[in-house]
This record gives structure tokens, C-alpha cells and sequence, in this order.
């Protein structure tokens, strides 16, 4: 059988990629399309019938006051969270590539907190902010952490960005550790001879060389906090007071336990574009800017 003809191709498809194909349509794709029927109709999630219902829950969802709040404070825990993250990802990258003593442990240490599920990490994390701090604070007579900050609005939203960037930054460090092991020594020292300190090498050789790294870790970073949920339902479950309800957690709410499947998936499908929207973004601007350097 020839190599260029359409049958060899079809079959060599098949025979590796196949059963990845079939599983990946049955997962995501036939799901997706699903979800996609369910916003033209207003079913409950027990019932057979599906009643139809055109554009309906498109526009309960645009007049959803509580949901666009969500969607907003979502917005502003992602921009802050995304830049601490990266911020605390690359310095310690940075320390860890310097030839110090037991990087390699250290890497492995870092990364530790992204092996454990989002559930757990936010009951042990609840533990630490409602027992741990205040008993240190009250030991101590620190007024900040005499009394819980997930009993506050603006003190639950602190706690949920200090778990976030402890669980991501260890995973983004590895990925700019990849960054700065890709950066040729001899371009560092070039730099050097040529008058640079090693300050400035790293600001002008070595970072615009690891555009990469930052596209892909930003990405990462924004995709995941703006579907961030399994942190946000363990540690504060939207308390106090709905403060620190997420986009995501306000979309499973209004699916299965207020049983409004429809409006649920239309915002759903919202919550996906406008998070694509911020990921393609960033990423078409990372890599422009990758190619100009």
C-alpha cells in the first residue's frame, strides 16, 4: 500500500490515534453539544420533557445580576492571583537554577502542594486560617490573626488567592525552571564580557528568551482561575454572605441545586467564551511579542 494515498493515512490514523479520538468525542465533544441543546430548553435536570425555549435562558443570564457579580469578582481574583503566581514562579525558578544546594529537592518540595486535590487543600487551608493563625494570633496578640479571615469579605477573597498561588506556583516554577535551563550559558557569559552584570543579563538575555515560558505559564494561570471551583466550595463555600461566590460555583449552583439546567449551561457556555477570549488573547499577544524578540 502506498504511503501518500488517503486509505494509508485513514488507516494509520486509526491504528494510533483512534481509540484517543473516540474517547476524546465522547468526553468533551457529545458533551459540549449536549450542554450546548440544553440552553434552548428549561429542563430540571429529573424530568423527562425538555421543554423548548429559544434565547430564554441566554437572557436570564445576561439579566442575572448575582451571576455577573460573580463573573466579576472572578475577574478581579484571577488578575491578582495570575500575577502573584507568575511572580512567585519565577523567583523561585530563578533560585533554583542558581547552582544552590539541594535545588533539586527543593523543586520537588515546591511542587508537592499541585499533587494534591483542590478538595483537600482547602479543608487543611481551613484549618489553618480558622485554627492555626488565630491560635497564633491570639498566642501573640497579632490583632490581624486573632480572629479568622474567612469570617470577612475581603479576608475569605485573601485566603482563596494565598491557597491559589501555594498550589500553582510550584507547577509554573517547573515550567520556568525549563525556561532558564533553555537559555544558553555562553549567552550569559557573552553578556557578562560585554560589561553586563548578572542583573542585567538575566533582564535583557535571559527573560526575553524565555517568552515561552511566560506565554505558557500565564495561560495556564488564567484558564484555571477563572474555573476555579473544587478550592472555592472546600474553603469558604461562598461565604460570607455570597462575598466570595465564583464564576464556576455560581454555575453548579444554579444547575444542580437550584435544578435550572438551561439558564446553569447558558451561563456556563458564557463562562467558557469569555475565558477563551482572555486565553486566546494572551496568547496571540505572547507570541507576537515572542516572534518580534
Amino acid at each position: 500500500m502506498e504511503r501518500n494515498t488517503m486509505k494509508y493515512k485513514v488507516k494509520q490514523y486509526l491504528m494510533f490515534a483512534g481509540v484517543s479520538t473516540v474517547l476524546f468525542c465522547a468526553v468533551v465533544i457529545v458533551p459540549f453539544i449536549y450542554g450546548l441543546y440544553l440552553t434552548f430548553t428549561s429542563w430540571d435536570g429529573v424530568s423527562k420533557e425538555k421543554p423548548f425555549v429559544g434565547l430564554a435562558n441566554y437572557i436570564s443570564t445576561f439579566q442575572d445580576t448575582a451571576y455577573w457579580q460573580a463573573l466579576g469578582r472572578t475577574f478581579i481574583y484571577s488578575v491578582i492571583a495570575v500575577i502573584l503566581v507568575n511572580v512567585v514562579a519565577f523567583f523561585l525558578a530563578y533560585l533554583l537554577t542558581s547552582g544552590i544546594k539541594g535545588q533539586n529537592f527543593f523543586r520537588a518540595g515546591f511542587f508537592v502542594p499541585n499533587l494534591i486535590g483542590g478538595i483537600v487543600l482547602g479543608y487543611v487551608w481551613k484549618f489553618v486560617f480558622n485554627r492555626a493563625f488565630v491560635a497564633l494570633g491570639k498566642s501573640l496578640s497579632i490583632g490581624a490573626l486573632s480572629t479568622s479571615w474567612l469570617a470577612t469579605t475581603n479576608g475569605a477573597m485573601a485566603c482563596l488567592i494565598i491557597v491559589s498561588v501555594w498550589q500553582y506556583a510550584g507547577y509554573m516554577m517547573l515550567i520556568y525552571v525549563a525556561g532558564f535551563m533553555s537559555v544558553s550559558k555562553s549567552l550569559m557569559e557573552a553578556a557578562q564580557i560585554d560589561g553586563c552584570t548578572k542583573t542585567q543579563a538575566t533582564i535583557n538575555v535571559t527573560i526575553p528568551l524565555m517568552r515561552s515560558s511566560f506565554v505558557q505559564c500565564l495561560f495556564l494561570t488564567i484558564t484555571r482561575c477563572f474555573m476555579v471551583y473544587d478550592v472555592n466550595l472546600s474553603l469558604t463555600k461562598g461565604e460570607p454572605f455570597n462575598s466570595s461566590v465564583m464564576a464556576a460555583m455560581h454555575v453548579y449552583n444554579q444547575a444542580f441545586s437550584y435544578k435550572n439546567y438551561g439558564v446553569g449551561q447558558a451561563e456556563a457556555l458564557v463562562l467558557f467564551i469569555v475565558c477563551a477570549i482572555v486565553g486566546v488573547t494572551q496568547v496571540y499577544i505572547g507570541k507576537k511579542g515572542e516572534v518580534a524578540a
